[in-house]
């Protein structure tokens, strides 16, 4: 079988070398030109993601070659020498590249087991492949399995299941509480990255208005530009609190910033509103006594990272259900790439029975001048159907019987009863 995966990976690389390889989106269609010049035909794909960068190519010539074409490609193309790059890539062949490209997309390779968005890439690296005539039928075929089988792994199993970042927990928690967050107003304390991943996470659920708190004004008011929001002086901290439905804190500060007192004179000019509060800052920004009063529901960073720890270990516990998913789709593609060794000899097979079925159509119409062009046409494509129906059984058959490991001695034996020339 000559389909390979060459790359590498989070698990073989560090992030400074996937740097050094990595395709942006916009040199993709050149490369995949270079690189299908480079093998004389085939099928090429390139995936390259901040986690992974990887050539799936399909080709007549030996595996072996065609891995040392692919290699030979990625340090031409980006100007590597061997010696840097190669120790980290990895070479799968056959059998091994098709299951190594249904755990990619099942998102079994993932750094975040069971995350959505690397089929999505993967998809979008097929498309694209295609677009620049890449895809041979073998490579069509191969992609399209593993996008069925990832449905399958995410339809069948719970591998999907729970969030596993502290952002996207803290989330579905304030959705819990609030159900919709249109009309909801959250503040972000400080200008940590996590709280901003957190806040952006809350833009992407609908979050109404965004108060942006900060000791530094001009870092505020960058923020506040870039996401739409209002920026607040830190003097006015009390204030913006009043307003807030949702806070996030990830200041630097060495001890709390935020104390029970605050929230107490919150609560009552907001008419004790309920009040969501995500503490992610080390060391805590919110006085954790907070947490006893009434319709103030605060979460620090280990609650948050306690449930994401959970969810990814629910999810490992559904990996080798998922694996034997992969295995059987895995068995299915390489038992349909052997039915493959049959085709020369079924179309040899079509065109010589298809011939005799012309001959002797002819002789019928020579010897019937007398019918109508319809006519003609009518016993011609009835003549066709009988033959396509007597050959629909057999040749499904002769497809089955040679996926198996020596398909030789099936192909002998059908060319001697059709007295079929060796290919």
């Amino acid at each position: 079988m000559g389909v390979v995966a060459v790359g590498l990976s989070h698990h073989t690389s560090p992030l400074a070398l996937r740097e050094r390889l990595h395709f942006p989106p916009e040199t993709i269609p050149a490369a995949l030109r270079e690189l299908q010049n480079r093998l004389h035909g085939g099928g090429a794909v390139i995936l390259s993601t901040c986690n992974r960068v990887e050539i799936y190519a399909h080709h007549e010539k030996d595996a072996v070659a065609l891995c040392d074409d692919i290699r030979a490609f990625i340090g031409c193309w980006h100007r590597i020498p061997d010696s840097e790059f190669v120790p980290s890539l990895y070479e799968h062949k056959g059998p091994e590249a098709v299951g190594h490209l249904f755990r990619v997309t099942a998102s079994l390779d993932s750094l975040v087991v069971g995350e959505a968005q690397i089929l999505g890439q993967v998809h979008e690296a097929f498309m694209l492949a295609q677009d620049q005539q890449t895809v041979d039928k073998v490579l069509s075929a191969l992609f399209q399995r593993a996008f069925s089988v990832a449905k399958q792994v995410r339809t069948e199993t719970r591998i999907g299941a729970g969030k596993v970042s502290v952002a996207s927990i803290a989330v579905d928690l304030a959705v819990s509480i609030f159900i919709d967050l249109a009309d909801k107003t959250v503040m972000i304390v400080g200008s940590g990255k996590m709280g901003e991943s957190t806040l952006k996470s809350l833009l992407a659920r609908g979050v109404g208005r965004i108060l942006l708190v900060n000791r530094s004004a001009e870092k505020a008011l960058v923020l506040a530009e870039e996401l739409g929001g209002e920026a607040v002086p830190f003097e006015d901290l009390d204030e913006a609190l009043t307003r807030a439905d949702i806070v996030v804190t990830s200041t630097a500060a060495a001890t709390p910033i935020l104390s029970p007192g605050h929230f107490q004179r919150a609560l009552r000019k907001r008419a004790n509103a309920p009040m969501f509060v995500i503490d992610i800052a080390v060391p805590r920004n919110v006085d954790p006594a907070v947490n006893e009063l009434d319709n103030v529901y605060l979460y620090d960073v280990d609650a948050l990272k306690q449930a994401a720890a959970e969810n990814l270990e629910a999810r490992r516990e559904e990996i080798d259900q998922c694996l034997r998913l992969v295995d059987d789709g895995v068995a299915k593609f390489v038992q349909w790439m052997q039915s493959l060794i049959a085709e020369p000899a079924i179309l040899s097979i079509s065109e010589e029975l298809h011939g005799i079925r012309e001959r002797e159509l002819q002789k019928l119409l020579d010897a019937h001048p007398d019918l109508t062009g319809d006519q003609r046409e009518a016993v011609t494509q009835m003549t066709r159907r009988i033959v396509n129906a007597i050959l629909q059984r057999p040749m499904s058959q002769l497809k089955r019987e040679v996926a198996t490991d020596d398909p030789s001695f099936v192909l002998q034996l059908v060319r001697r009863i059709f007295g079929l020339k060796e290919s």
